[in-house]
């Protein structure tokens, strides 16, 4: 009961009942005045602590919401107190995929009450709003979005998209109410074991058919790289092949003769060799050079 209407009540309480007492009958208007004083101070000042909001209902219509901190409000209203700090509900749910296997999951959900709508949803739905709307929220949603998925996915990378789809689908249904979804989390999933034993026999095959098409590239890639080098070497040659000719050799035979036999070694040069080129014999015996 609203402690000013309790106020009241005692004040008519004295009025009336205090003339019959003759102890208090000279004074029990000025002590059912006290005793309204008494009683209007803390129902006309209001404090709300952090993190909430106060819904206002006076003869039972909500009339608005206040922030927090200390206000005056009408001493005869009484408040409500509502959390819009982030909350959390937990879900162990047995879901369906799109294959027919039951799969075990355990999810969170973030959410927080948008403040300024914290009346409506008094008035909607109560104070108790997490158990009559969230909750068989998320569970719809997670059914929902479950069944549409392959159970590979939510043992695998995907399972981070398939968390963004639950919060956009429960979002979609909560804003309308006042409450605003922050994050869903995959916290534990629970498949069959010959299903997980099986996913992790293709994941192995994967990794190792992605390993050999790296070797069969690196094969290639070192093919290309010898073919390369061949083909240079082979063009070295043909270069070379084609800018030697035999007066060439010749001319870089007498040049080189002339300048051994311009050197101060002992040696003997006999001109008209083997192929038209000058031999160079060193004294030393066994030892001759073309």
């Amino acid at each position: 009961m609203n402690l000013f209407l309790l106020g009241v009540f005692i004040a008519l309480a004295l009025v009336v009942l205090g003339k019959s007492v003759p102890r208090i009958a000279g004074i029990r208007w000025p002590l059912a005045v006290v005793v309204l004083v008494i009683f209007l101070i803390p129902s006309t000042v209001r404090m709300v602590p952090p993190g909430h909001v106060g819904v206002l209902v006076l003869f039972g219509k909500v009339y608005g919401t206040i922030p927090e901190g200390v206000h005056l409000v009408n001493p005869a209203a009484t408040m409500e107190l509502m959390s819009v700090r982030t909350k959390e509900v937990f879900e162990h749910a047995e879901a369906p995929s799109k294959e027919g296997l039951n799969v075990m999951l355990e999810v969170s959900c973030l959410y927080h009450l948008l403040p300024d709508q914290a009346d409506r949803v008094y008035r909607q739905i109560g104070a108790n709003y997490e158990e009559v709307v969230v909750k068989p929220q998320f569970r719809a949603a997670i059914r929902g979005v479950t069944v549409q998925h392959e159970a590979k996915d939510l043992y695998t990378s995907s399972r981070e998209m398939i968390a963004n789809e639950i919060t956009s689908e429960l979002e979609t249904d909560l804003r309308q109410r006042g409450i605003l979804v922050e994050k869903t989390l995959l916290r534990q999933i629970q498949l069959p074991k010959s299903v997980v034993e099986a996913i992790n026999s293709k994941l192995a095959a994967d990794q190792e058919a992605q390993r050999m098409r790296f070797v069969l590239e690196k094969e290639k890639q070192e093919a290309e790289r010898k073919r390369i080098e061949a083909q240079g070497i082979q063009d070295f040659q043909k270069i070379v092949s084609q800018g030697l000719s035999e007066q060439l050799l010749r001319w870089k035979g007498i040049e080189a003769t002339r300048v051994l036999a311009e050197s101060p070694n002992t040696k003997i040069i006999v001109v008209g060799g083997r192929d038209g080129l000058p031999l160079i014999l060193n004294t030393a015996p066994g030892k001759a050079e073309k």
